[in-house]
C-alpha cells in the first residue's frame, strides 16, 4: 500500500474526527470552560485565600496547570473513546479494517482527534484562568511536549476502553471508577510533599503525578518530581499503549464476532 494513500485515509479520518466535535462545540468546548471557572472561584479565591501559599507560589497559580491537565485528560479520553465506539456500534469501523488502510492510520487518526480536542480545550482552559491568576510560564517548550504527550496517551487509553467495550454504559466505567479517582489523587490540589513519606512513596504509582508535576513546572518552575524524568514516564507509557492498541485491531479484538 502507498504511503500517499495512508496519509489521505490518516486526513480523512482526522478531518473527521474534528469535524465530529468541532459542530457540537457547545458541548464538547463550552462545558470545560465552565467547570474550570467554578474550580477557579471554589478552590482558588475561596479556599485558596485560607490555604495561601504552596510551594514558594499562591495557591491559585499552583492549581491551574493541574486544572487545565484535568480538561487535557478527561477531553482526550472521551473523544476517543465515545467516537470509537461509536463506530464499532454502527459497524462501519469494519469498513475500515477491510480497507487498503494500515492498522496504524487508524489509530493515529482517530488518536489524533482526541488530541485536537483536548489541546483546543487546553488553550480554552488557560485563557479562562489567565483571568484569574497572571500566568508566567518558565519552559514554554516543556508545556507544549507535556501536554501533547498526555493528551495521546489518554486517547489512546480511550481507544482501548472503547476496543474492549461492549455497551455505551462500559466507556463511562473506567473514567467514573479509576480516572476520576486518579486524577483527583493526582497531585492537582496539593503537593505530594505534605504526605507521610510512606504516601508519597504509594503516590509515585499514580501515572498522573508525572503528567501534572512535569506541566506544572513548564509554568511555574515547581515540581515534586524531576520533570524530564516525568516525561521519560510518559513517552514510555504513550509507547506501550499504542502498541498494545496496535495488537488488538490485528486480531481484531471486540469487533470481529
Amino acid at each position: 500500500m502507498s504511503n500517499p494513500m495512508n496519509l489521505t485515509a490518516l486526513k480523512t479520518i482526522w478531518i473527521k474526527e474534528c469535524t465530529r466535535f468541532l459542530r457540537i462545540w457547545v458541548q464538547t468546548l463550552v462545558p470545560p470552560a465552565i467547570t474550570m471557572t467554578l474550580y477557579f472561584v471554589i478552590f482558588g479565591n475561596l479556599i485558596g485565600e485560607r490555604i495561601g501559599e504552596m510551594g514558594g507560589v499562591s495557591y491559585m497559580e499552583f492549581i491551574v496547570p493541574g486544572l487545565i491537565m484535568m480538561s487535557v485528560i478527561t477531553n482526550a479520553y472521551s473523544n476517543v473513546a465515545a467516537s470509537f465506539f461509536s463506530a464499532k456500534f454502527q459497524r462501519n469501523i469494519e469498513e475500515m479494517l477491510v480497507a487498503p488502510v494500515s492498522t496504524m492510520t487508524i489509530i493515529l487518526g482517530y488518536v489524533g482527534g482526541g488530541v485536537a480536542r483536548a489541546l483546543i480545550v487546553a488553550v480554552v482552559v488557560t485563557v479562562v484562568s489567565s483571568f484569574f491568576v497572571p500566568l508566567n510560564i518558565q519552559h514554554f517548550w516543556l508545556i507544549v511536549v507535556t501536554v501533547v504527550l498526555t493528551a495521546t496517551l489518554f486517547a489512546l487509553g480511550g481507544l482501548l476502553n472503547a476496543i474492549f467495550a461492549k455497551t455505551f454504559d462500559d466507556i463511562s466505567i473506567i473514567p467514573t471508577f479509576i480516572l476520576t479517582p486518579l486524577t483527583y489523587l493526582g497531585g492537582v490540589f496539593y503537593s505530594i510533599t505534605l504526605l507521610p513519606d510512606f504516601w508519597q512513596w504509594v503516590s509515585q504509582a499514580n501515572p498522573i503525578i508525572y503528567m501534572v508535576n512535569a506541566f506544572r513546572y513548564g509554568f511555574i518552575g515547581v515540581s515534586d518530581i524531576n520533570a524530564y524524568f516525568a516525561l521519560g514516564v510518559l513517552v514510555v507509557f504513550n509507547l506501550i499503549f499504542l502498541g498494545i492498541a496496535w495488537l488488538l485491531l490485528e486480531r481484531g479484538t471486540g469487533i470481529r464476532s
